[in-house]
């Protein structure tokens, strides 16, 4: 049974830590990553396995609070496209990691960005890192685009959530994905409220000495019926409390769901460790050393079932 690994990391901002754990998890199996790739989230990991720097990459994400995510957002206040430059975090990077040449890293590296201009994907092999990087986590509306250029470039995952198809190839090796945007459905919350009591409140006014009269009694009723109805039938309103952001980030989130599915019909890997989409935030990046656990987890979970079935 062969141990090389070709790594393929995808997108899904915070959940991205769980890449951190799934090549610890390979490695703790014996398995050897001879090629990476990754775009977005994944995009930063493979760039630092790649550079042998994860450890180091690892200790400064478990280092991130709150505080720290707010001070790298330099808000873009000129910009009419985009709400934070990118530019401290790249820098925050850099004094983890410092910037090389993609060909120059311990091995092939492949980190793919989206181009607006061509709607194609920009496959990136060779020149800067962090350039790259920068590119590839560019969320739109959130961080501003990246030009190279004739090309104007965001986030990876928005074409290629899973990039199975871009990481180099050698003969023998398994094709492994660590999926961070399973396929999930949104929470349904609809707690019905309680019915109006309309005997109770009858109670307390007849307690206070006064008498209510059989029609009054009737229409009192009949008013709690239709308030009941009403409330009810707000509360069963799914789109309720989504407001218009929350409506482009689910369209969002069914746009990566069905790119990662069609991404894994077109070339199935061998090894397929899958992550909830809804199973954290995309700026949970606090809950780095639990996101890390369970990437680990899930991707030995992965591995003892491909092993069992070539045992």
């Amino acid at each position: 049974m062969s141990k090389r690994v070709a790594l393929v990391l995808g997108s899904g901002g915070a959940r991205g830590l769980a890449h951190i754990g799934a090549i610890e998890a390979l490695e703790d199996r014996g398995y050897m990553i001879s090629s990476i790739a990754g775009c977005s989230m994944g995009s930063i990991i493979a760039g630092m396995y790649a550079a042998g720097q994860l450890k180091e990459a690892k200790a400064w994400f478990l280092s991130v609070d709150k505080q720290l995510i707010l001070r790298m957002m330099d808000i873009n206040l000129l910009s009419n496209n985009s709400l934070v430059k990118g530019e401290r975090i790249i820098k925050e990077l850099e004094k983890v990691v410092p910037d090389r040449p993609i060909e120059d890293l311990n091995i092939p590296c492949t980190i793919i960005a989206s181009d607006m201009m061509s709607t194609e994907e920009v496959i990136f092999r060779s020149g800067s890192l962090f350039e790259a990087v920068r590119a590839s986590i560019s969320i739109p509306l959130f961080f501003k685009p990246v030009q190279i250029g004739s090309q104007l470039l965001i986030d990876g995952g928005i074409l290629n959530p899973l990039p199975l198809h871009a990481v180099e190839r050698q003969e023998g090796d398994l094709l492994v994905a660590m999926d961070i945007s399973g396929k999930d459905s949104m929470p349904v919350e609809m707690e019905m409220p309680e019915p109006i009591d309309v005997d109770r409140r009858i109670a307390a006014i007849e307690a206070k000495g006064f008498d209510v009269p059989d029609g009054l009694e009737k229409q009192l009723r009949q008013l709690g019926q239709k308030v009941d109805a009403i409330r009810q039938r707000r509360a069963a309103d799914l789109g309720r409390n989504i407001n218009f952001f929350g409506l482009l980030d689910r369209m969002s989130d069914m746009q990566i769901q069905q790119n990662t599915l069609l991404a894994l019909r077109l070339t199935p890997p061998d090894i397929h460790a899958v992550m909830r989409q809804y199973a954290y935030n995309t700026f949970d990046f606090d809950k780095a050393e639990q996101i890390i656990a369970d990437g680990y987890q899930l991707m030995s979970t992965a591995l003892d079932e491909y092993e069992r079935a070539h045992a």
